[in-house]
């Protein structure tokens, strides 16, 4: 498929819902990829990336940040306590604030280093026990303890339960922003984005359809 297709899609969706161009920001999942096929997006102009694991955004990313400074790189993985520090200083956005002891450890590193990367909230909206977030009925409470913290919370995120319509899931991510004063909405990935665009997403998840399959055996 590719970039150019995908950035097309999101083009028509937010015209489609009345969106503004260019409202909807596009994070293309590097997780796992092959430099090669990273580095034909950068050079494709594509400036916004995200990704699962803090040591291999680590290994590659700092190269390419002096190569292409305009880079953003943003956090979507689960992030363990132990990881806060260098993700702090990796990413521009954290997408993955899930718990208290992490909200407790950013507060701390962002104390000490005078500033924090912009967080989103990740809420589990199916309720599912093996999957990471906070739950519904706890997020009003969690995002006034994190801005009580004085973390910069901008938005929620979500991934819908696997095979499920995930048309309520996001129309509930956006209710609970809407309730909370958050403006930014981190839902969608590369089989549902137009839906989360219709829904009212900010930041869309797409990885494979614009890289290709991932082989994780590589990793």
């Amino acid at each position: 498929m590719g970039l150019s297709e995908i950035a097309a899609r999101v083009a028509a969706a937010e015209a489609a819902a009345g969106r503004a161009p260019g409202s909807v920001k596009l994070i293309a999942v590097s997780k796992v990829q092959p430099s090669e096929r990273v580095e034909a997006v950068l050079r494709a102009g594509h400036r916004l990336f995200g990704e699962n694991y803090v040591q291999e955004a680590a290994g590659k990313w700092p190269a390419w940040r002096a190569e292409f400074p305009e880079v953003a790189v943003h956090m979507i993985g689960p992030l363990q306590t132990n990881k806060a520090k260098l993700a702090v200083e990796l990413f521009e956005a954290i997408h993955t604030l899930d718990r208290p002891s992490l909200a407790v450890k950013l507060a701390s590193l962002a104390q000490a280093r005078g500033a924090s990367p912009e967080l989103f909230v990740q809420v589990n909206t199916g309720a599912e026990p093996q999957k990471a977030g906070v739950l519904p009925a706890e997020v009003d409470g969690f995002v006034a303890e994190a801005r009580a913290k004085d973390l910069p919370v901008v938005g929620l995120m979500c991934i819908p339960p696997e095979g499920e319509d995930a048309g309520p899931h996001f129309a509930m991510l956006a209710e609970m922003a809407a309730r909370n004063g958050l403006a930014g909405l981190s839902m969608g990935m590369s089989s549902d984005f137009e839906a989360a665009i219709a829904a009212g997403a900010t930041h869309v998840r797409v990885g494979s359809a614009i890289f290709g399959a991932r082989d994780y055996g590589a990793r």
